[in-house]
């Protein structure tokens, strides 16, 4: 185990803490001071955060370095945040606006019945592609290091999407299907 393994589980534990950082200083500048241009720019940001860690693991490759268990979690961490960001980030705009700006909070936690199934199956299908970026930038990482020996540790994250895969549809869509329930006429 050498120093670049420790790194990277410090810089994608720093990337998830500068996207929040960022996501909500964003949003602070918008709602609390009311700049919103500032905001946006703090805000395009964002993605700037994936991008330094996709770069960083490209240097550490490209230095001979063996691929390590890190490098593919940095890869499932950056298809996690692509597929997932926008969600979070409408979320989290949804939650300044009501806490900071006076916008009423809708309410989407509340579904019942096919509602509730789709908004599950759009969640699975943001989870596979997540998968697909994570294996995209998997290939692409063996492509790269061009050699079987120095990508073996990579092998479980071949595997390991799929198990998420299989158990975010076993208790996202198929839970939802199996209890499903109406909304109650009031």
């Amino acid at each position: 185990m050498n120093g670049d393994f420790d790194i990277i589980y410090i810089l994608i534990l720093g990337c998830e803490f500068a996207f929040w950082v960022l996501l909500c200083a964003g949003f602070a500048i918008r709602y609390v001071f009311n700049l919103k241009k500032l905001s946006a720019f703090v805000l395009a940001s964002v993605p700037l955060v994936d991008l330094f860690l996709l770069g960083f693991v490209v240097i550490d490759l490209s230095r001979g370095e063996s691929a390590t268990f890190a490098h593919g979690l940095a890869a499932a961490y950056i298809g996690f945040t692509i597929a997932f960001g926008s969600t979070l980030v409408r979320w989290a705009d949804q939650w300044f606006a009501h806490r900071f700006g006076g916008a009423a909070m809708r309410n989407e936690d509340v579904l019942f019945g096919w509602s509730a199934v789709i908004d599950e199956f759009k969640l699975w299908f943001r989870c596979i592609f997540a998968v697909a970026i994570t294996y995209g930038l998997l290939v692409l990482i063996v492509g790269f290091v061009d050699n079987p020996a120095k990508t073996a540790a990579l092998t479980i994250w071949f595997k390991m999407p799929l198990f998420t895969v299989f158990f975010w549809f076993l208790f996202g869509p198929l839970w939802r299907v199996v209890f499903f329930k109406r909304a109650s006429k009031s």
